[in-house]
């Protein structure tokens, strides 16, 4: 793949440049990048070019956004949702034929007229070499702004289309991140790890290039040494239900066929211009069919994950005057969460455990956001993958990241194969949380006291 892509984009340079060349000789204008001119360009490129200078126009076009300021960037934004939106008269007079015909090859063209004209501007951007990153970093910028300006959204849209097209998992490459990969590559996982920092190049390559250790990540054809997700693999005798033994660089290393349990401790979306291209359920797929291939003793696929809605939900029922979820005892439990070090204290931790465990049975079975979803992101992730909730662990991350975003806690949830299909229906389309009876058996007797419906 490495060589066809390397000579692919050279022909696509070389192709570029001498483009570029037949441009700028026809056309001198300012070094500085204006929207104006940004928007003609785009609608040359739009009314059809050489193969050549097509190709150079994109990546004129691409260059000059690139040395836009911010607020020249929104400016295109803004030109990009009011200008190059579908051609009304093409969509009225498809339309119009429809209804005379009543065709299905002129309800067709309805379809074909009513897309936006950004989309295949975007598909003439993707023409120029590393045009693909050039894209998603773009969209990057246009999800800054989104909330100022949710005009946009049709733009962000558009490319969010595109995106889970180009992004197919048929175009995904696995690979294993081990301490051979390309030391470019290796920053990237330091940098984008998203849930358990890695310190320095010493914690990377205890993660990496221990025995008991595994790291995995989807790659693109034109994204070659961009990770676009990753999942790090720890490989254990039981589920734990901490994270710092696992993190624990000191801890005795295990060999592969001693284990019987590999446990999915982080997963990371390296590319925030893809958001909203679901590429985690695949990878978790295949890399358990990967490690099961390579280790057939492995018998359990668990998680270990973070729970990061938990603290602002509990707080926010701390905060209600008429919480219909805590109780008086709740709340006096509760207390020891307003000294900053109560981790450090054995009794408190035991304390707090004892409600939090609970508490977070509630949250995970009861609690719902206004549109009916469970209110932990996480947890709409691997439910919706099919997993089911096995385990909750009251003091699982102890880390100032995890004390302030989920009171300590963590849980597992399990990959039982011969279930996934079941669970993911029961999720999918009952909006049922598939637990374990343990997890179950958390919610207190007295649930009289508790609206066990769905809050928000």
């Amino acid at each position: 793949m490495g060589s066809n892509a390397s000579f692919v984009t050279g022909l696509l340079t070389s192709i570029a440049e001498r483009g570029r060349t037949l441009l700028d000789r026809s056309s001198r204008t300012s070094a500085a990048p204006k929207v104006e001119t940004l928007i003609d360009r785009c609608d040359t490129l739009l009314s059809g070019q050489g193969e050549a200078s097509g190709v150079a126009l994109a990546a004129d076009i691409l260059d000059r956004y690139a040395r836009m300021k911010p607020e020249e960037c929104t400016a295109f934004f803004e030109a990009l949702a009011l200008a190059f939106g579908p051609d009304p008269a093409r969509l009225d007079a498809a339309i119009r034929t429809y209804e005379r015909t009543g065709s299905p090859a002129d309800a067709a063209n309805i379809h074909v007229a009513s897309e936006p004209r950004r989309q295949e501007l975007f598909r003439r951007f993707n023409l120029a070499p590393g045009a693909t990153l050039a894209l998603v970093r773009m969209r990057e910028q246009l999800m800054d702004v989104l909330r100022q300006r949710p005009e946009l959204a049709v733009v962000d849209r558009d490319f969010a289309h595109l995106f889970s097209s180009w992004f197919n998992r048929g175009f995904l490459v696995l690979r294993r991140i081990d301490w051979s990969t390309p030391a470019n590559v290796l920053e990237k996982i330091i940098r984008y790890e998203a849930v358990h920092a890695i310190r320095d190049w010493d914690d990377l390559r205890a993660r990496v290039d221990s025995p008991d250790r595994r790291c995995y990540a989807f790659f693109h054809p034109a994204l070659v040494d961009e990770p676009l997700i990753f999942v790090e693999v720890a490989l254990t005798k039981e589920t734990p239900g901490a994270i710092a033994p696992v993190l624990d660089q000191s801890r005795r290393h295990l060999t592969p066929q001693e284990a019987n349990t590999a446990v999915f401790y982080s997963i990371s979306n390296c590319q925030r211009g893809l958001g909203g291209v679901s590429f985690g359920n695949f990878l978790i797929k295949q890399v358990v069919e990967e490690i099961s291939r390579e280790l057939p003793s492995l018998t359990t696929f668990v998680t270990l994950s973070p729970v990061p809605g938990f603290r602002k939900w509990l707080e926010g029922e701390r905060k209600a005057e008429h919480s219909t979820v805590l109780t008086s005892a709740d709340r006096k439990a509760l207390e020891p969460l307003d000294t900053p070090d109560w981790p450090e204290h054995a009794e408190r931790r035991a304390e707090l455990g004892a409600v939090l465990g609970p508490l977070a049975a509630y949250y995970f079975l009861a609690a719902r956001t206004p549109n009916g979803k469970p209110v932990d992101p996480v947890a709409r992730f691997h439910l919706g993958n099919g997993a089911r909730l096995e385990r909750i662990n009251p003091m699982g991350d102890l880390s100032p990241k995890g004390v302030a975003q989920a009171a300590g806690l963590m849980v597992n949830y399990r990959y039982i194969l011969s279930d996934i299909e079941r669970n993911h229906e029961a999720f999918a389309g009952k909006g049922e949380v598939v637990a374990s009876p343990a997890v179950r058996k958390l919610v207190k007797a007295d649930t009289s006291s508790r609206a066990l419906v769905p809050v928000s």
